[in-house]
């Protein structure tokens, strides 16, 4: 019964919540680990039955767990977990089924990280590390622009084709995390650089950003052409190695820089959530606490440690 109740609430996840694949397969393999874990570790278990002390055996059992050759689940990977569970758990409450209450469940306190992103003579040695020459170059270059000037996660950036970016108006429409659309803004600058990059291509591809290695295929106009999100990492990576940066800096690091960028100048946090595509404000704050230039200067002016 328990693996149907995980199926269901996986159709759930996939047609109500319209969640990503990645969401789903996350969620998949985190329930089926509690799953295998209760019929090896649980005598004739239902989820009805489910208990506190249930719960800390499988926590037990997760802080235990080798994960290949990379040793035990990090504190983070079995926050997932536990995550995983309780919105397992609520699901079942929204459907009337008897269970225990998913809020008796306290998240396990994870090792805070820090926020990598990079200032702007950072960002700018970055930018600048693409040449110009060559058509691959050009993508480079608009992979970089546009990242930082978007803010976009690396999921919507290769899924633009050139048609849906308004050069004139210099903004296009995304459809975000949770299938939550949004409106997205060019800077001048990354602007000039797809339309000089778009111009230069003699294909009829849509996919804004192509592959330039392997076989050409022009088969629903070159869609598996497309670039894919882990070609753009290690481009990033490729670039950041350039720069030597002080920092290792991916994607979406770079969407961290876009964020504190805004801030830093004053920005206010609802405009940035809004074009971040977050779904809560509290996403959102995460940045503040490097960023909020205004009380920088407060502290600078009066804290008697700087007079």
């Amino acid at each position: 019964m328990l693996k149907k109740y995980i199926k269901d609430f996986l159709e759930y996840l996939e047609i109500e919540r319209n969640c990503s694949k990645l969401t789903q397969r996350n969620y998949k393999h985190y329930l089926y680990r509690f799953l295998e874990w209760t019929e090896k570790n649980l005598k004739k278990f239902k989820i009805e039955n489910l208990t506190i002390n249930n719960v800390t055996k499988y926590r037990l059992y997760l802080s235990r767990l080798q994960s290949g050759n990379r040793g035990n689940l990090s504190k983070a990977t079995q926050a997932y977990h536990i995550i995983a569970l309780r919105s397992f758990l609520k699901y079942l409450a929204k459907k009337d089924i008897s269970t225990l209450t998913a809020e008796k469940i306290e998240l396990p306190k994870t090792d805070s990280r820090s926020l990598k992103f990079l200032n702007a003579e950072q960002m700018e040695r970055l930018l600048n590390g693409p040449g110009i020459s060559k058509e691959a170059d050009l993508r480079d270059k608009v992979i970089l622009e546009v990242l930082f000037s978007t803010g976009l996660r690396v999921s919507e950036l290769v899924k633009l084709n050139k048609d849906e970016v308004d050069l004139k108006r210099q903004e296009f429409g995304v459809i975000g995390k949770g299938g939550r659309p949004r409106v997205v803004f060019l800077s001048d600058r990354a602007g000039e650089w797809i339309k000089r990059y778009i111009e230069q291509r003699t294909d009829d591809f849509k996919p804004l950003l192509i592959r330039y290695r392997g076989k050409i295929d022009h088969e629903d106009k070159g869609e598996k052409m497309r670039l894919t999100p882990r070609s753009v990492q290690r481009i990033v990576e490729k670039y950041v190695r350039k720069a030597k940066l002080p920092i290792k800096i991916t994607p979406h690091g770079i969407r961290h820089s876009f964020s504190t960028d805004l801030l830093i100048a004053g920005a206010d946090i609802r405009a940035v959530q809004e074009m971040l595509g977050h779904k809560n404000i509290a996403t959102t704050q995460i940045y503040t606490h490097v960023t909020n230039k205004q009380l920088k200067k407060i502290h600078g002016k009066h804290h008697w440690g700087n007079r």
